[in-house]
């Protein structure tokens, strides 16, 4: 009998959070899966993972390097077949711009920016073979200024972008490239951006990344081409951010990253 060749996805960030809940998804549909992380943690999170019955590669890798890219494109080429990309890795740092490091700024900009480029430039052609589908994670942040997050929204309108336009790039390939723009989730995410004093340190009003990552897999599996992943609140505000003005959204972005001030705006 011929071997069955199950279908494999690459996970970026899917030792945690978003990353993790769409890692599950694929694993319950049947992919096989590389999963990343750049701490020791993504090896427990395979571990977790290989009980769908389903095989796991797990990396430890930082991407903010050019190294620790290249080890998951080793990785993949080594697999033989990718069919499905998730490229999901990324962090924000908290507040004001002139606060912090213009090292910590570039780190930020080689995680959510460069990476995306090199595994994307990597990568596709496999996909091409595959007739796969990319998921890029972006953020609503891509849709508004975020001060207090000065560089992270502008790394994620950056990622946006991109994708609208390798979609018209590669539209008679067969792949299908699909944008999750996250609103606020309940995950560790914000804590890590030393963001725990702000309204985003507040969990109760966030959004449950299963949630998120259910919406993301789903728009995926259809081919729709962008979707916001939250709540009723977040597919209001990602509304909003189609209508007011870019002052209008930076105060309100203002109100809940500002350093110990926990504003009350849901936006």
């Amino acid at each position: 009998m011929d071997e069955i060749v199950k279908p494999r996805a690459l996970i970026t960030g899917g030792s945690a959070g978003i990353g993790f809940e769409i890692a599950k998804l694929l694993a319950e549909d049947g992919h096989d899966l590389i999963i990343t992380g750049s701490s020791a943690r993504v090896q427990d999170a395979a571990e977790t993972l290989r009980t769908h019955e389903v095989d796991v590669i797990a990396v430890q890798s930082d991407l903010s390097t050019e190294e620790g890219v290249r080890d998951v494109v080793d990785t993949v080429r080594k697999a033989g077949r990718v069919d499905v990309v998730v490229l999901n890795a990324g962090i924000a740092i908290g507040g004001a711009f002139l606060d912090i490091a213009l090292e910590r700024h570039l780190q930020l900009l080689e995680l959510n920016i460069t990476s995306t480029v090199r595994l994307c430039h990597a990568l596709l052609s496999k996909l091409i073979e595959t007739r796969g589908k990319l998921l890029l994670v972006s953020s609503l942040s891509a849709t508004t200024p975020t001060p207090f997050e000065s560089v992270y929204g502008p790394s994620k309108a950056f990622m946006t972008s991109f994708g609208h336009g390798l979609r018209e790039e590669l539209k008679d390939t067969g792949i299908t490239v699909t944008i999750l723009h996250p609103g606020a989730t309940a995950t560790n995410f914000h804590g890590r951006a030393g963001m725990g004093s702000t309204r985003f340190g507040d969990y109760s009003w966030k959004n449950d990344p299963a949630l998120v990552a259910r919406q993301g897999v789903e728009a995926l599996r259809a081919g729709v081409t962008s979707v916001i992943g939250g709540d009723a609140a977040t597919q209001e505000a990602g509304a909003e951010h189609k209508i007011l003005s870019e002052e209008e959204k930076a105060r309100r972005h203002a109100v809940l990253a500002r350093p110990d001030q926990k504003g009350t705006d849901n936006a």
